[in-house]
Formats: C-alpha cells, sequence, structure tokens
C-alpha cells in the first residue's frame, strides 16, 4: 500500500521550525475563516446598540459610542414581535409534525412494506425535486385558495402551511435511504418475536432512526422559519404573518436601528437550533449514503 502524499512531508512536521510553521499558518487560517464568518453577526448585534445617526455614519465606527438598548426593546413592542414570532412558531411546529409522521410512514413503507409499483411511486417523487419552487407558487396558490372536493378556502389558516410543507421528496428519500441501512436481523428479530408492522416502526426503527429524524427535523423547521414568498401570499392577515414576513411589512416607517434589532431578535431561535442540534447537522451529510 502506498503512504498518504500530504502537502507537508512527515519529517518536516518532526523539526520544531516546520511544526511552528505548520501551527502558525493553520491557526492564522481558523482565525481569518471565524472572523469572516462571526464579523457579520457582531456588526449586525452592534448596529442595534448604536443611534441612528451612527449607524448611517461614514465611515463606521467599530465600536458603538453609546451603548444603547432601545433598539431593541422598541423592535420587540413598535414591530409587535412576541405575536409574529408565536406565529412562527405554531407554522414552523405544525409543518414539522405533520412533515415527521407523513414522511416516516411513506419513507417505511417504500423502503420495508415494498408495494406494488414503488419504485415508480419513488421515482415520480424524486422527479418533483426538478421543478423549480417558483413554477409551483401557483398552482398551490389556487388549491389552498379553493381546496377541491370540500371547497374551503386556506389562506390566513397555518394549514395554508402545514400541508404544502407535507410533501418533501427530499427528506422523504433521506429517510428512506436510511431505513434501507437498518440492519435486517433485528427487524427479522421483532417479527420472530410477534410484532407487527407498525409495532416494529414504533419500537425498533424510530428508536433507531434519532439521527435521521434529527436531520429532517431541523429542514423542516429551518424551512419554515425563512420561507418569505409562501407565507407573503396566504396571509394577507397582518395579525397571523410570520416573523419573515412581518419584517418587511412593518419595516417601512421603522428606523434602521430598530429594524437592525428585530432582525437579530427573529435570528436566535435559528442560531439556538443550530447550536443545539449541530451534531445532527453534520451527521445529515451522511445519513442515506452508501458505505463503500
Amino acid at each position: 500500500m502506498s503512504a498518504t502524499r500530504t502537502l507537508i512531508s512527515p519529517a518536516t512536521l518532526a523539526r520544531p521550525r516546520g511544526k511552528a510553521a505548520y501551527w502558525t499558518v493553520f491557526t492564522a487560517v481558523v482565525l481569518l475563516f471565524t472572523l469572516a464568518f462571526l464579523f457579520p453577526v457582531y456588526w449586525m448585534v452592534t448596529g442595534a446598540l448604536k443611534s441612528p445617526d451612527e449607524v448611517a455614519r461614514t465611515p463606521p465606527t467599530p465600536v458603538p459610542e453609546q451603548w444603547r438598548t432601545d433598539g431593541y426593546t422598541d423592535a420587540w413592542d413598535l414591530m409587535q414581535l412576541p405575536q409574529h414570532l408565536l406565529n412562527t412558531v405554531v407554522q414552523a411546529a405544525g409543518a414539522w409534525a405533520l412533515q415527521l409522521v407523513f414522511c416516516t410512514a411513506a419513507a417505511y413503507a417504500l423502503s420495508r412494506l415494498r408495494p406494488a409499483f414503488g419504485k415508480v411511486i419513488l421515482g415520480g417523487i424524486l422527479a418533483t425535486l426538478m421543478v423549480p419552487a417558483q413554477a409551483l407558487v401557483v398552482p398551490r396558490y389556487l388549491t389552498v385558495a379553493d381546496l377541491p372536493l370540500i371547497h374551503t378556502s386556506l389562506l390566513n389558516d397555518p394549514l395554508a402551511i402545514w400541508l404544502p410543507a407535507v410533501a418533501n421528496a427530499f427528506n422523504l428519500y433521506l429517510l428512506k435511504r436510511f431505513f434501507d441501512q437498518l440492519p435486517r436481523d433485528v427487524l427479522e428479530a421483532a417479527e420472530i418475536d410477534g410484532a407487527g408492522r407498525l409495532r416494529t416502526l414504533w419500537s425498533v426503527v424510530l428508536p433507531m432512526s434519532r439521527p435521521v429524524l434529527g436531520v429532517v427535523s431541523i429542514f423542516a423547521l429551518v424551512a419554515v422559519w425563512q420561507d418569505f414568498l409562501w407565507p407573503l401570499m396566504v396571509f394577507s392577515d397582518t395579525g397571523r404573518q410570520p416573523i419573515s414576513v412581518a419584517l418587511v411589512q412593518l419595516s417601512q416607517n421603522i428606523q434602521l436601528t430598530v429594524l437592525i434589532a428585530a432582525m437579530v431578535i427573529a435570528s436566535i431561535p435559528m442560531v439556538l437550533l443550530f447550536l443545539v442540534f449541530q451534531r445532527h447537522i453534520i451527521a445529515g451529510i451522511t445519513a442515506g449514503s452508501t458505505k463503500g
């Protein structure tokens, strides 16, 4: 077997000068990347702590001359952030719950129950990934505006967010690929013990699928939280709009510092979600991949 070739040879790294140069370059690169990613966050957080005149000043000040918190308090009160954050939580939680239930059931059926024409159905589901999301906006709007068969409008209703979110081909495929790799011996042992299909799914498959379920949950929540066009179309009532739409609709007569503070507050839940579940996000890169 040939040795792995690297940019710096092991002999060079073993020398004091080579080791010092390596760690110097490595530390500098890490610091540069950290600064590139964290500086926009710092600039946004401190921008809300400045006065309106200081924010518009050229050249900008790296540190606020006077630390003011009234931007955050005004954003919380004037832009009605509690109400819009609650609307977003309700819409995201409902879409997450329905998507988790239906996508998991569909993926389990395609992976383990192997229905007739299962490959054809899966191919049709994956084919929807090739259709641009913008091309589906008008058909979806006409559907929720006049629901077929029952002829009911879902506009200004959270169901207009929940129901379209259920049909997520990417998350369904991610779950199916994960279910395909589950050990067959464990599932056969559950069948020998007398467990039915639903009992096997609930007691065996779901506990083993916590990593991929965490990844799907993150994708589902982030997709609803950051969506703008679809909530803008289905929620004409400003009192029911999510935070992504409310920030744009209410920003016309608001000071820049207040708007920046509102964006900081709106981004906190997603930042916390990433920090708590970052291991699952990394696991999502390899979830469903095949072993070589």
